[in-house]
Order: C-alpha cells, then structure tokens, then sequence
C-alpha cells in the first residue's frame, strides 16, 4: 500500500494530479499547504478495499507494514529542489555514509504511474433479470384486478338488491292505496289471476282499464281486449286450401303425431290423398314413426322417414308437386341444446317451411314462455294448443299466446282424428279462461295481491291494440 504525495501551486491543480493518476475513487488523506504550495495526501481505492478486508489471525500476528511516501517526478516544483537551501549537518552526514556504503549504480528509469484509464475495469454486477420482474408485476396487476372485480360484484349485488326491496315495498304501498280507493279493480284483478293469467298481464289490463265503479262492467271491458288481441284464423282455407310445407315442432309428449294426424286427415277430406305427403323425423322414439305409418295407412298417404338435414332437402325436393307436405318432427326438451339444430335443419332445408308450435295446455305460463323463447328461431308461422280436454285453467296458455303475439290456428281437445281439432274462436276461449273459476279467485286474499303485484314486471309489459 503506497500513500502518494501531490503538490501544486493551487488546489485545484493537485487534485487534478490526483485524478489523473489515482482516478475520480481516490481517497483524499491531507489536505494542507506547505512552503506556499499545496499538499495533498492520497492514496488508490484499491488500496483501501484491501486495508477494509478482513486479516486472519496468522496477518494479524505479523507487524503492521510501515507506509512509504513516494514523490512523483510529475510533483517536482522548480525552486524547491536541492539547491533551494542548505542541507543540515545530520543530513549530510547520512548522504555520506550511505554515499560510501552504497556503490555508485547506473541511474535507472523511474516506474511510470498507472492512470486511471490504464486500471483494468472492476468486474460488472450481476443484471436483474427484467422478464421475471416483469412477469411478477402483470401477477400482482392481475390478482389486484380480479379482487377489485370481486369486490365491486358483490357490491352490484347488494345494490341490486336494496333496489329490488325498495320497489316491491313501493310497488305494494301503491296498490294498497289503489285498491282502498278503486275497491272493484281489486275485484277484477282477482278474477284475472285466478283464471290464471300472469301478474304482469293482469297488472296492465287493470291500469288500462277506463274509470268505472261497476266490476261487471270492468271485466266486459277485460274480455274484449284479450279477445280482440287474440290473433286467430278465419277458417282452413288460410291454412290447407293455400297448402304449403308445415312442422309441427314442440317439446316431447305434446301431441305433435296426433295432432299431425288430425291435419292430415282434414287434408285429405278436402283435396284427396294424393296432395299430401307425411315426413316424419322421429326416428330416436320407439314406435314413433310407425304410428305415423298407421295413421298414413288409413288415410293412404305415403308416410316418408327422414334422419337429418340431408334426407329432408332430398324428401322434399321429390315431395315439391304435392300441394301440402305435413313433417312431424322429434320431440325433446325446450333446454335440449338440439332444439336450435332442429330449427336450423328446417330453416335450410331448401324450401318454406312453416312451423307450428304445439302449445300443451296444461303447462304453466312459465313453462310454456320458456317452450316460446327455445322453438321461435327465425320466427314461428303459428301455434296449436294441444290437450284442452286435461288443463283446468287455459288463462295461462292463453297469456303467453297474447303477450308472445302467435298466431293461433287450432286447439286440440281429445284423441279422436280428426272429430277433436277445432278451428280458435277467440271469443270462446276468452270465456272458457273465466268459467268455474271463482273458487280460485276467492282464495286470493287481499293481503296476496300487493305481494303478487310487487313481483310484475313493468318490462314485460305487452302492447295491445
């Protein structure tokens, strides 16, 4: 470890000597002036990263080394050499002696000093690896993200449910003040529910309803929109004398086969056996096709099985010269995801074909929306209610065919083909809905009916004409 010596006239001036031959890491010992110069003491950073290591105890054992001064050449200040004064006496006399006791050696060239820019570069750091800095930040981003998603869901869900609450509280406090001032729609609204029809129809038949104090005057009123919002068809002329390509779809057990059967057999009382053609693609149900078989038999109409979509466009393309083609199609379930395959199959089959929808009536309003919802695809050409003989209320078929807007054609009634399919008459139906149901009606308390209207919604209301 050497501590070297600068001088110079300025300051400045000896710490540039200083970085130029230790660099911009030398440590500064002293700082002082001498004989009208500048002194500075320093000494290498390496030297001092060496003296903070730690000494073993066979180093520590040894003597302390003894630090040697070196004067650079480079430090010379002109004036200050030897001549610049005497020598004292103890001076000269150590010169001599080491004059006589050293012989006289050829003057040798001194060691350059090493630069700062000669040093060999310190070793470089270990480099923090960026793509794993990288990755554990998008992780932390991420789970921040998908906690504060949580969080706000629940939140949305507890709004969602305050605001619920809020209108069904508001929602029962207004019809207890309109049915105290308005006793009869009270009345009528009774007599709507209990014959089955939905709260939400129900609920905007009675605010529509005109002024009036009279319950039996209010429920005339009631009957005549729900017959004049019925939609029906005039005759079978708008059905079999304009002829066509027609499925009968529905969910399984509805009456698709027999009610296919009872069409067909009008058809062919009305323009002989050898204008129609069955199709039948119910080939997963045991016997299924065959009691359509037995049906064509008696009618002597060629019964046609088909399997998927390729056979029906073949079936119909032969079947085109005939004046009405009927298809009795498969029966499953309206959550059945082959309900959409189906209607896809019909609808690019080539050629028009109408679907009827087979409405079971004794289903509920419910159940029967949800049938609505899985059969419309593309649009339905109608709808036929189907097992009116076994339903004890038709309110809530009836509900559905008005707010879903179908077209009724025919309500089937029995098993007999073809005695048991009739033409809709509005007016009829209207007043089977409200026949022998005024048992039910009474059951409905006057504390239900705030609660039953509370749970109708508005958005669900129908537009009447």
């Amino acid at each position: 470890m050497k501590v070297k010596k600068f001088t110079a006239a300025t300051s400045r001036d000896a710490l540039r000597k200083v970085r130029e031959a230790l660099g911009p890491d030398a440590v500064i010992l002293s700082n002082r002036p001498v004989d009208g110069v500048v002194e500075i003491l320093a000494l290498d950073n390496d030297d001092v990263a060496s003296l903070a290591a730690p000494v073993s105890d066979s180093e520590a054992a040894q003597p302390a080394p003894q630090l040697h001064v070196e004067e650079p050449a480079a430090a010379f200040v002109p004036g200050f050499g030897a001549a610049a004064g005497p020598v004292p006496a103890r001076r000269q006399k150590d010169l001599a002696q080491a004059s006589v006791a050293t012989p006289a050696a050829a003057p040798t060239a001194a060691a350059p000093v090493q630069t700062y820019a000669e040093r060999r570069a310190p070793a470089a750091e270990p480099s923090v690896d960026m793509s794993a800095m990288t990755s554990m930040m998008s992780a932390a981003i991420a789970q921040a993200k998908e906690s504060a998603a949580v969080e706000m869901n629940g939140m949305m869900n507890e709004l969602r449910a305050m605001r619920g609450l809020m209108e069904t509280q508001l929602a029962e406090l207004s019809w207890n003040a309109t049915a105290q001032r308005q006793p009869h729609k009270a009345a009528v609204l009774r007599e709507l529910l209990g014959a089955g029809f939905s709260a939400t129809l129900a609920k905007y038949l009675v605010e529509k309803m005109p002024a009036t104090e009279d319950a039996a005057q209010a429920m005339r009123w009631i009957k005549t929109v729900l017959a004049r919002n019925l939609n029906t068809i005039g005759n079978d002329d708008d059905l079999l004398s304009n002829g066509g390509v027609f499925a009968l779809v529905g969910p399984t057990g509805v009456g698709k086969t027999t009610t296919t059967a009872k069409l067909a057999a009008r058809c062919v009382m009305r323009h002989g056996p050898d204008k129609l053609a069955l199709i039948t693609t119910d080939a997963y149900r045991i016997g299924g096709h065959e009691q359509l078989r037995i049906y064509g038999k008696i009618l002597g109409v060629m019964v046609h099985s088909v399997k998927d979509e390729a056979d029906l466009r073949i079936a119909l393309k032969e079947l085109r010269n005939k004046h009405t083609v009927l298809i009795d199609t498969i029966g499953m379930s309206q959550r059945d995801h082959m309900v959409a395959e189906q209607v896809a199959m019909l609808s690019s089959s080539g050629a028009d074909v109408k679907r009827l929808l087979c409405l079971n009536s004794t289903a509920t309003g419910e159940t029967l929306n949800e049938v609505v919802r899985a059969y419309q695809g593309s649009g339905l050409h109608g709808a036929i209610m189907t097992k009116m003989d076994e339903a004890t209320s038709i309110g809530g078929v009836l509900d559905v065919v008005v707010r879903q807007k179908l077209n009724l054609h025919y309500i089937s009634n029995g098993q007999r083909v073809p005695e048991d399919l009739h033409l809709a008459d509005r007016a009829m139906l209207v007043d089977r809905a409200f026949r022998n149901r005024a048992g039910a009606a009474a059951a409905l308390g006057d504390a239900d009916l705030p609660s039953m209207m509370a749970g109708a919604a508005a958005r669900a209301n129908p537009s009447f004409a």
